[in-house]
């Protein structure tokens, strides 16, 4: 619910500069802490790293309130971008567990079917919550949006605590699992999935990135309020695509997924007037909708006995690296030069086509549609 307005809240504190690490520094967050996060919970259990993650999104949203209240201008820039970095260890550990919790209690063949339930639910939660946070900032001020921020990261807190742990015999954390020099906090054998993800994550940063100048110049008072138009068509692709992915094959939907992340990406490349941007977040929708449950799906078919949770944060390390990389990248080159908006998306759409290049050779070599190590 954040994120539309954050470059507004920066630019209000004079630095719009610094707008490409407002999803840089979360990102880099989460990276690092994927080294832990898969491993503790494939040992210590996967309430545990849920918790954690969740303990994190209730606390961000008093941090940024009291960095915004420092006197110094320059401190409190310093600590908002500190503040980002340590929320992004919120979703280093919540999305890993609460994946391989799921996947621990559903059978092998509805896999996919059960993470687009899932991804349905975070999506609607994306669609109503960078809604909510435009209508509280611009109606109410950018304090009432992070309280409520923090209220439901307290909620989830609550209702996380009443789950079971899905784990056999899991025990309890140790200071041993935060040592990442120990060894086994990735699992190679995620390389593919995380090879695809990669180009994918990297229009995404750039998307999150520069898409709420973008509708804020084309009239749209509530920039939150266009998140919920492609969110709202990733919510369709999703209660389909999962499925379609337990019957045709992870690789076939992913193929699907990156043609349509190419055409979304040159429809905002050509996005001058409401219509056009509108159809082209649709069309990006349902890639998202059909590329993450079914990439979830894959890096769990591909993860030998007991991997699932390190598998799941390696994957997922390169969807940090690509959303850190293209939202830097990109937010620093429009920061620069503010000509070159439609131009980014253009480079996005040729990203599509390198992930559908390598599910192209990867289907050739593997001929049973991606389902096999």
């Amino acid at each position: 619910m954040l994120l539309p307005e954050l470059p507004g809240y920066l630019a209000q504190m004079g630095a719009h500069h610094l707008i490409g690490w407002i999803v840089a520094l979360f990102t880099i967050g989460a990276f690092f802490s994927r080294f832990v996060s898969g491993r503790m919970a494939d040992r210590a259990g996967r309430k545990p790293v849920m918790l954690f993650g969740t303990a994190v999104t209730a606390l961000a949203g008093f941090a940024y309130i009291g960095v915004a209240r420092m006197d110094n201008v320059a401190m409190a820039v310093t600590g908002f971008l500190v503040v980002r970095l340590l929320h992004g260890l919120s979703t280093g550990f919540r999305p890993t567990g609460t994946s391989a919790f799921l996947t621990d209690i559903v059978p092998a063949q509805r896999r996919g079917e059960a993470l687009g339930y899932l991804g349905v639910a975070g999506n609607a939660g994306m669609a109503l919550g960078p809604a909510l946070g435009s209508w509280l900032a611009v109606e109410f001020g950018y304090d009432a949006m992070f309280l409520a921020s923090s209220a439901l990261g307290v909620a989830a807190y609550g209702m996380t605590s009443l789950l079971p742990e899905s784990l056999p015999q899991p025990r309890k954390v140790q200071w041993g699992d935060l040592n990442v020099f120990e060894g086994g906090s990735l699992e190679r054998a995620a390389w593919p999935s995380s090879v695809f993800l990669l180009p994918v994550a990297l229009a995404f940063g750039a998307f999150l990135t520069v898409t709420p100048d973008l509708v804020e110049g084309l009239g749209f008072k509530y920039k939150g309020s266009f998140n919920t138009v492609v969110v709202a068509a990733s919510i369709v692709a999703r209660l389909i695509a999962g499925k379609a992915s337990d019957r045709h094959g992870r690789v076939e939907l992913l193929m699907v997924g990156a043609v349509l992340l190419a055409l979304g990406m040159t429809l905002f490349s050509n996005a001058t007037t409401v219509p056009m941007l509108l159809t082209a977040g649709v069309v990006y929708g349902l890639s998202i909708g059909i590329n993450m449950p079914a990439i979830f799906a894959w890096t769990i078919d591909l993860a030998p006995e007991g991997k699932a949770a390190t598998s799941l944060s390696t994957m997922l390390m390169a969807l940090e690296v690509g959303i850190g990389g293209g939202a830097y990248v990109s937010g620093t080159w429009y920061a620069t030069n503010p000509e070159v908006l439609l131009s980014l998306y253009g480079g996005c759409a040729f990203l599509g086509l390198a992930g559908f290049a390598f599910l192209f050779w990867w289907r050739r070599v593997h001929k049973n549609g991606g389902f096999a190590r």
